[in-house]
């Protein structure tokens, strides 16, 4: 058993082998009494996984807390990471044998963009979760160009275009705009971007020859961990950031700055985070990676089940030093159905975090080509791939087969329901139109996606040192 936990946490209740049934949200009724499973043959049953302080680790913690790790056989330890690159190369090396990643980080791995190594997911882990925040300063200058609802309050969403005499302010003054992001693979990274290009503000262009992603920018992207985010925005080092919770609510709490859009805003229900593991070690570990994968499911129905009626309970073990470590008030702020952009003004958002409605944890190969799509718009694949290209990454890393099997065995036994998985999907989702820009992704045809942006690559377009150049 992890040292993480006190001999009081619900963990220590679990007897190695019991079988708890899960309800699952509104067909909850059809689900039969679990059978009595027999464990898999487990190639190894002690593993540490790695996490990062946020709010959409939670099925990692619940799975621990309510024993469904050991349910399943395993004695999982959990320990947080210093950052995703720590927490990747922990992976990579074998000091992990699991994690809490970025979408990005198993796709970009794979093809070798940073550091090289066949990363794969059979479980992703959520949908929605982010935000950007700006810091006081910056919302100032901001609101007078938002439009106001008859009550006063800003008119949601709030497009970057309010923030583009903002940073011309800045550029008369002789002022970078420096924005933060987690990791430049990041879910959080592609999100900022996209929304400061949809509003026309350009954030910059990866290249060989220059990573820092700042080439032709208007605002100027870096990176910043996640829990550091308010503190380096309330120091003056970045005016706004885009980061998952709770660090969006941390700083309305903290009366530093003002969460402007949320994810959900940007790209209705897009995915998240995914769990990654290497390809050797699910090929060496079949059973034990089948094994993870139930627990994580059971933690994602449980999150969900019944319309949310768990999340309180889930703030609660989010809280705990171990896991996230914010104060409970701070997590529930966004975790349970609400979103505060200022203080007082709490917005209705019950999507913000899914951790399994809407098929949240299947791992779509259309997920893995949108974010391959935002690698080559900026500038991280250098050169114009076939379609056929992202559809071949996309089925290397994200592992359907695997995550079917275990739902499979979870149906069997009785600790979920067969009409809350999508069985019959070739792992693309239909075409998608519920972006702010409102562009579709369909992604059968990346590159005819890639088309449709009048700011980023596409086609031959290549970074030539501070230039687009169209071969």
């Amino acid at each position: 058993m992890s040292p993480l936990s006190s001999a009081t946490h619900a963990v220590g209740t679990f007897a190695r082998g019991l079988m708890v049934a899960s309800l699952v949200g509104a067909s909850a009724a059809t689900i039969t009494a679990p059978a009595q499973a027999e464990f898999l043959d487990l190639e190894i049953e002690d593993l540490t996984f790695g996490f990062i302080k946020l709010t959409d680790m939670a099925p990692l913690a619940v799975a621990y807390e309510l024993g469904y790790f050991e349910d399943e056989g395993l004695f999982v330890t959990l320990e947080a990471q210093a950052n995703w690159k720590v927490l990747l190369d922990g992976v990579i090396d074998g000091r992990l044998q699991g994690a809490h990643m970025l979408a990005g980080q198993p796709l970009a791995a794979t093809i070798g963009y940073g550091t090289e190594a066949h990363i794969i997911t059979p479980f992703s882990m959520d949908l929605n979760g982010n935000g950007i925040t700006v810091s006081n300063e910056v919302w100032d200058l901001m609101r007078p160009h938002i439009p106001s609802m008859p009550d006063g309050r800003p008119q949601h969403p709030i497009s970057a275009e309010a923030l583009v005499p903002v940073i011309e302010q800045f550029r008369d003054e002789g002022r970078p705009f420096n924005m933060g992001m987690v990791f430049p693979v990041s879910t959080h990274n592609y999100e900022l971007r996209y929304w400061l290009a949809a509003g026309g503000v350009h954030p910059g262009f990866y290249a060989d020859e220059d990573v820092s992603g700042q080439i032709m920018a208007d605002a100027f992207l870096s990176v910043t961990p996640p829990p550091q985010m308010p503190a380096t925005l309330e120091a003056g080092t970045i005016h706004g950031y885009c980061v998952g919770e709770p660090w969006n609510q941390q700083a309305v709490f903290r009366e530093i700055g003002v969460p402007v859009i949320t994810d959900y805003q940007i790209w209705r229900n897009n995915p998240e985070k995914v769990f990654g593991i290497t390809a050797e070690f699910a090929e060496e570990n079949p059973n034990t990676t089948l094994a993870i994968t139930k627990a994580l499911i059971r933690a994602a129905i449980w999150l969900d089940e019944n319309d949310n009626e768990n999340r309180q309970e889930a703030v609660e073990m989010l809280s705990m030093p171990q896991y996230v470590g914010a104060d409970a008030e701070v997590i529930a702020a966004s975790m349970t159905g609400t979103f505060e952009f200022e203080p007082g003004d709490v917005r209705e958002i019950p999507d913000f975090n899914v951790f399994f409605r809407y098929y949240a944890t299947y791992p779509y190969y259309s997920d893995a080509v949108w974010y391959l799509t935002q690698m080559r718009r900026w500038g991280q694949i250098t050169e114009q791939q076939p379609d056929s290209w992202y559809d071949e990454v996309a089925r290397s890393v994200y592992r359907p087969d695997i995550y079917l099997q275990a739902a499979r065995l979870l149906v069997d036994e009785g600790m979920a329901n067969e009409a809350d998985f999508p069985w019959d999907t070739d792992g693309y989702r239909e075409p998608q139109s519920e972006f702010i820009d409102g562009i579709t992704y369909n992604g059968r045809q990346p590159n005819a996606y890639l088309e449709q942006f009048p700011i980023g690559l596409s086609g031959n377009d290549m970074v030539i040192g501070s230039e687009v150049i169209t071969n």
